[in-house]
């Protein structure tokens, strides 16, 4: 049978989700506690996407096909008391066989968490900016976003996709005291486009960078017209959405 894990975790000791052979990631770890409690050094376990090293996640999925017989419940406390105290494992559902944590995933939702103030604790989880923003005109960009666009620009160069179409459901800004909070939604997203986004348009708020000119950046499929990537510990991986059908009872 198949099942989804549902996984959070804080990536500041982690080089993203994704196993490596010279690094740690996320992957590695919670397939090694998974094979140990179930006593089946086969398992594998697929994500529901990959993360830089340093993001965070609120919510993430991955799949596994288990063929014993188990307590889903006692399963998710036996691996929070096996893994390390930055991940933990929500909860585990049973899905259709033909289900994927990757491919079946209908939306997922980012945020990028920016302290306008130099707060200590929030070091790792923020990211410090203390530039002066124009909110109306940082609003009026990321309206810019919305519907199915190339987001060529603001892709790692070197990465292995069919094409570079995303279709942005969502995305806004959020001022929540001295928190600056980007929050954005889409069908799929690209290697480092988040953080290519959130960088662009802080270009835009602080002026370096015109609302005409960042018309064109989208509209130019070329990387290096866009601004910098913003450090990866502001980012959290915060949503993936599936469609109910693929969940059995």
């Amino acid at each position: 049978m198949r099942y989804f894990f549902e996984i959070t975790y804080d990536g500041r000791n982690y080089h993203g989700w994704q196993s490596q052979n010279n690094a740690l990631g996320v992957q590695s770890v919670v397939e090694k506690t998974i094979r140990q409690l179930l006593r089946d050094n086969t398992l594998a376990i697929v994500g529901s996407g990959r993360t830089d090293t340093g993001v965070h996640c609120l919510q993430q999925f991955f799949h596994c096909d288990i063929d014993k017989p188990f307590d889903p419940h006692q399963l998710v406390q036996r691996m929070n008391s096996f893994l390390p105290r930055d991940i933990a494992i929500r909860t585990i559902r049973k899905v259709k066989t033909d289900a994927s944590a990757r491919y079946s995933a209908t939306e997922r939702t980012y945020e990028y968490h920016i302290t306008r103030t130099k707060e200590p604790l929030r070091r790792g989880l923020s990211f410090y900016f203390f530039k002066p923003i124009n909110l109306q005109t940082l609003e009026r960009a990321t309206a810019l976003l919305l519907g199915m666009h190339d987001f060529q620009c603001f892709s790692k160069v070197k990465t292995d996709v069919d094409h570079f179409r995303c279709d942005v459901k969502q995305a806004r800004w959020t001022k929540k005291g001295d928190l600056l909070v980007f929050r954005i939604t889409a069908n799929r997203f690209l290697r480092g486009m988040v953080r290519a986004i959130v960088g662009t348009l802080l270009d835009v708020g602080t002026g370096k960078t015109t609302l005409d000119e960042f018309k064109a950046i989208l509209k130019s499929m070329d990387r290096k017209k866009a601004g910098m990537n913003v450090p990866a510990e502001g980012l959290f991986l915060v949503r993936v959405k599936y469609p109910q059908r693929i969940f059995v009872n």
